[in-house]
């Protein structure tokens, strides 16, 4: 393939993408917006038309700022790209620095920094227009800020470190480097699930044991039924950030323990937050948290190996507006233009989430009452301002839960 010929299919891929994201999102918010005035009958007389009305508004809005965000990305993508942006960059860069590892990580460290600068309004706008207007947003200005530098200390002492390795690797194992690299990034992935719940997790949020004697009895029960060992109940201060309520289960090993977001506790009944429960345990019975790292693991190898056969070739580098080579641009490089092909292949992920949902809600309905987990449901789409009316061809890309409707009529009796 000439760099000429791959230009072009980066280009198609780019057009194709770009148009599919911006008319998937268009769809679902004329969907949204033509059914706001009407509950569907399968929530009547359970969410009245206020609700369902706040619900297409919350929606509505999140998605005409994703619109601004799909033509922001791409331009920006075009920029670094093909309009000479990165390599500007890597050629200012080395009149600084020497061709080694830390000309590879400040790359990685520019790039990393335009695209957060470049997001922020967005991001800030949703957080503090958006979800405050609808009443979610509990984040005040100093926690966003000790947010943000917890979250970039964490990127440089881990993600430095990693990224250090993953170029070394590729520089001094010689032409099976991918799968070397695959295994460091298998192990870092596998160690980051231990650590999470007790090392990373509670850097950001207070974890205290569940105090409420009757539902921790009630839970300790359903875990005993489903043969599921924690190391604890615990309670996750969610309200300091969001008024979105959720429990889950994180962890691997002797480090799973469950967690409820304080919200969602104030919100449901205990027979509700049982099924809620139960629906999360559905997916430990089923190993999905183990399918899915296979999964993720079986396609990060075969990314790694395709990302081994590009790296060395020189149109790879000159289709995608950059001359210098080098294991750190290609990694970048590929970084950046891999979701741009994959995009169309996201129903076959979505749909695969959506099976692992289904099958958690058949499991919660076995171990507790059904009409439970429907009451739950209803209630969490109600004070979440989740739509009930998505476009089916969106949902079919975006949404990694069925559509609430479908959802719903699957637990009722038959």
């Amino acid at each position: 393939m000439t760099s000429y010929q791959f230009t072009l299919l980066f280009l198609a891929a780019l057009a194709l993408s770009t148009a599919l994201r911006l008319w998937l999102d268009l769809r679902h918010l004329r969907h949204v917006v033509a059914h706001r005035d009407h509950v569907p009958a399968g929530f009547a007389g359970r969410i009245d038309l206020a609700d369902h009305r706040k619900a297409a508004d919350y929606t509505v809005a999140k998605v005409r700022v994703g619109l601004i965000e799909i033509l922001v990305d791409t331009v920006v993508l075009l920029a670094l790209t093909l309009g000479g942006a990165l390599a500007l960059i890597d050629q200012s860069l080395r009149g600084w620095l020497d061709s080694g590892y830390l000309h590879g990580l400040a790359l990685f460290a520019c790039v990393g920094l335009i695209g957060f600068v470049i997001g922020l309004p967005a991001s800030l706008y949703r957080t503090f227009r958006i979800e405050a207007r609808f009443g979610f947003n509990k984040l005040t200005w100093p926690l966003w800020f000790a947010d943000l530098a917890k979250g970039a200390a964490l990127t440089v002492l881990v993600g430095g470190p990693l990224l250090l390795a993953v170029l070394w690797l590729m520089d001094a194992m010689g032409k099976y480097w991918w799968l070397y690299v695959w295994l460091v990034w298998l192990g870092f992935n596998l160690l980051v699930l231990f650590l999470y719940p007790t090392v990373i997790a509670p850097l950001f949020n207070k974890f205290t044991p569940l105090q409420d004697a009757s539902l921790k009895a009630r839970i300790e029960a359903l875990l005993e039924r489903c043969g599921f060992a924690s190391s604890g109940l615990f309670v996750m201060d969610g309200s300091k950030r969001s008024a979105h309520g959720n429990a889950y289960f994180t962890g691997f090993g002797r480090t799973k323990r469950i967690v409820f977001f304080d919200t969602l506790l104030e919100r449901l009944a205990p027979e509700e937050i049982e099924a809620v429960l139960a629906h999360e345990l559905g997916h430990f019975r089923h190993h999905h948290v183990i399918k899915r790292i296979v999964l993720t693991g079986a396609l990060s190898l075969a990314f790694l190996w395709l990302l081994g056969q590009l790296i060395d070739q020189p149109w790879f580098f000159t289709g995608l507006g950059v001359g210098a080579d080098g294991t750190a641009m290609g990694l970048l490089l590929f970084s950046m233009v891999l979701p741009v092909f994959l995009f169309p292949l996201a129903p076959l992920t979505s749909a695969l989430s959506r099976r692992h949902e289904y099958q958690a809600d058949a499991y919660a309905a076995k171990q507790t009452n059904a009409a439970d987990l429907i009451a739950a449901l209803v209630t969490l789409y109600r004070d979440n301002a989740a739509t009930l009316t998505p476009d089916p061809l969106h949902s079919l890309f975006h949404d990694s839960h069925p559509p609430a409707s479908q959802r719903i009529a699957r637990l009722k009796p038959s």
